[in-house]
């Protein structure tokens, strides 16, 4: 199950798709550069394929509590020091406190390696990064001061603790009371399900964010607010203090992600977990999003991740893999499956999707760089905007694209896909809950029909079907590129008339839109992964004409892009359809019939 980071293909997503050297221009990041960015990644390349990815297959024996602590798979301690030791963590941490303060742009491309290399490992310096976030934003000079250099370095890591049994996705009914003390904190008690990496001892300390209610909170999610609670107190010198009222009571046995630790913690059981308000009472949720965008494109980035860890598994399986004749040919003798129509359809199907999903994810978190620093305030609001709408296409497009890709691999595997020893099943089982965390597709869905599109009358919506259109005008004249062109086209025009429906159905029936939210965030994923993959190439035509051009990996763009064209996009008429006309048989269906 080797491993090998595609550096060229980000590379050419970052420099091409997503304008790093305009992104390295911005206030801020004048010390990143084209040149850093590539060392850089060619170094985290190293890393995840000789150090992270080594441990993917032990991790999946799963970690384990023991008398209280839990005990990480083999190899992931030694993997978390040198981790730490060579300054991963910090890429996009803030300079004043340790970090690197790189782009987000480029932290996402070593962050895919991360997540390749091995998924349950990358979630807990995801989860730190977020919390670095919401203290960042949020939290006093104190509680920074406190937290974010140890944050920033590894040397602690952070979690979120947002869901309870009782509650799930619905945090409104969020019940963990936070009672004020004499010296100005709280004390927690209630208990908290789902927190990745809520207990280990890779590192000295653990900073959980946790959502808790004041004992005069309104109801609802108006009266829910954000504390720090450490594992261990921090004394005023910085060193740690006593044990903190907060422990992991169980584990829960899941179906992927084996080795990272997702823990029932409970607070308080012995008089009160020590904590701390982040910002003013009662604005805990509103915190919390802070990190919500940062954190679902990284669980998009995830779900891209594992695609391209099983493509390259079946690509190297299908490679080795000899059985029956080359159909049609003269010869008998059997060939390697790569070369049966059907396998080659189902690997182009992997590529072509991993390819539009990386372009659209960076183009993504270019905006996000863009909306932190850009100089200009009309730019700074256009690309927030952008980013608000792409985050829940690039969580739920990626993450669902996931399951099936990684179903794929098992299926070019054939019956040995099946069996545990070849691998390939593992990232199967773990591509399934990135659908499912950090909020599920149909809340992802919900989100981009509500809030990101009906809320705006779908203007930026039709900005960027504009630029379907112009990408696909370019392509026209592009005769390799005529069924991606037509696509574009076509898919333009469909889009259109399902934003037109969104915005003028969600003001009189709001349940008529939701009921093919799903569909149109897929349909808005396949479109805007087909202009990605049209923009790439046409930058690829130009570049084979230059002089020393990489031609079979140029070549090999343009035949991808192609493929997109001829079998993804005819998706999004059948998308659109369930959208415009498919909400009275989802909604007249009367609940005695299930």
């Amino acid at each position: 199950m080797i491993y090998h980071a595609p550096l060229k293909d980000m590379l050419f997503a970052l420099n091409e798709l997503a304008e790093l050297p305009a992104v390295c221009a911005l206030p801020g990041y004048e010390d990143c550069s084209v040149e850093l960015t590539e060392a850089i990644l060619e170094e985290a390349a190293k890393f995840a394929e000789g150090v992270l990815a080594p441990t993917n297959r032990a991790g999946d024996a799963g970690s384990r509590l023991v008398d209280g602590k839990v005990v990480t798979p083999e190899g992931f301690a030694d993997a978390w020091r040198q981790y730490v030791d060579a300054g991963w963590i910090g890429l996009r941490a803030p300079q004043d406190f340790g970090g690197q303060g790189l782009p987000a742009l480029v932290a996402l491309a070593a962050e895919e390696m991360w997540c390749s290399a091995n998924l349950a490992f990358s979630l807990a310096p995801m989860l730190t990064l977020g919390t670095v976030e919401a203290l960042l934003h949020h939290a006093s000079e104190e509680l920074r001061n406190t937290y974010l250099p140890r944050l920033s370095t590894g040397q602690w890591t952070g979690t979120m603790n947002l869901t309870e049994p009782q509650a799930g996705s619905d945090l409104a009914q969020v019940r963990t009371r936070a009672v004020p003390q004499a010296d100005g904190s709280y004390k927690l008690s209630g208990q908290k399900i789902f927190i990745t990496w809520g207990e280990h001892e890779l590192a000295e300390n653990i900073v959980h964010l946790v959502l808790a209610r004041l004992p005069d909170a309104p109801e609802g999610v108006k009266g829910i607010s954000l504390f720090v609670v450490p594992k261990f107190l921090v004394n005023a010198d910085g060193s740690l203090g006593a044990r903190n009222d907060v422990h992991c009571v169980s584990l829960e046995h899941k179906m992927g992600i084996h080795g990272s630790p997702t823990c029932v913690m409970s607070y308080g059981d012995n008089g009160g977990a020590i904590g701390y308000l982040v910002g003013e009472a009662n604005k805990g949720l509103a915190y919390m999003f802070t990190m919500m965008n940062h954190a679902r494109l990284g669980v998009g980035v995830e779900g891209l991740a594992l695609s391209e860890r099983a493509y390259q598994k079946a690509v190297e399986y299908a490679r080795e893999r000899v059985q029956s004749r080359d159909i049609g040919a003269a010869d008998q003798q059997p060939v390697a499956i790569i070369r049966h129509p059907d396998v080659r359809r189902m690997l182009l199907t992997m590529k072509a999707q991993i390819e539009a999903q990386r372009a659209l994810a960076c183009v993504a978190a270019a905006a996000l760089d863009r909306a932190a620093r850009h100089p200009n305030p009309e730019e700074k609001a256009r690309n927030q905007a952008l980013l608000n709408f792409l985050i829940p296409i690039v969580k739920g497009w990626c993450t669902e694209a996931a399951n099936d890709i990684t179903s794929l691999a098992v299926q070019v595997h054939g019956g040995m896909g099946y069996i545990e020893e070849t691998g390939v099943a593992q990232y199967y089982r773990d591509a399934r809950i990135t659908a499912i965390y950090e909020g599920t597709t149909g809340i992802q869905a919900l989100d981009l029909v509500g809030r990101k599109t009906a809320a705006d009358g779908g203007r930026v919506a039709r900005a960027l079907i504009g630029e379907v259109r112009r990408t696909a005008e370019a392509l026209s004249a592009d005769a390799q590129m005529a069924r991606l062109a037509e696509g574009l086209r076509d898919g333009a025009e469909r889009a259109e008339a399902c934003v037109a429906y969104v915005v003028d159905e969600f003001a009189r029936d709001a349940r008529r839109p939701a009921a093919g939210s799903v569909a149109f965030l897929k349909l808005m994923g396949l479109l805007l992964g087909g202009w990605q993959m049209g923009r790439a190439a046409l930058i690829a035509k130009e570049r084979l004409a230059e002089e020393g051009a990489d031609v079979a990996f140029l070549s090999a763009k343009r035949a991808t892009a192609a493929f997109y064209g001829a079998h993804l996009l005819p998706q999004v008429g059948a998308l659109a359809a369930s959208l415009l006309d498919g909400a009275d048989a989802v909604l007249g269906c009367d609940d005695a019939a299930f």
